[in-house]
């Protein structure tokens, strides 16, 4: 079993900058693709930003140019840079880890808990 623990979400100002961790541990070799997820009160789901093991990234429309999402392969960790923030941006904030084993080969697919990022005045 692989376990997800996330840290960085809090309360900040619009306008302002958290930086979220997802660092993976327990029965994972490595990690490869990764995602963070959002959802708002009220609201579906939606996928926020992506990252393959190598490095190549995909953001949601409504993030591009503010959020960056990154990787630590050595630290099985995570992150997703949020700058210049925005009421809307109001959410539970999730990561998504797909996991391979020794062989190389896709052996799970795990969720964080969700951490609350809250932005208002």
């Amino acid at each position: 079993q692989v376990q997800l623990v996330e840290s960085g979400g809090g309360l900040v100002q619009p306008g302002g900058s958290l930086r979220l961790s997802c660092a993976a541990s327990g029965s994972i070799f490595s990690m490869n693709a990764a995602a963070w997820y959002r959802q708002a009160p009220g609201k579906q789901r939606e996928w926020v930003a992506r990252i393959t093991r190598g490095g190549s990234t995909n953001y949601a429309d409504s993030v591009k140019g503010r959020f960056t999402i990154s990787r630590d392969n050595a630290k099985n960790t995570v992150y997703l840079q949020m700058n210049s923030l925005k009421a809307e941006d109001t959410a539970v904030y999730s990561c998504n880890v797909e996991t391979l084993n020794r062989l190389g080969l896709v052996s799970g697919m795990y969720w964080g808990q969700g951490t609350q990022v809250t932005v208002s005045s």
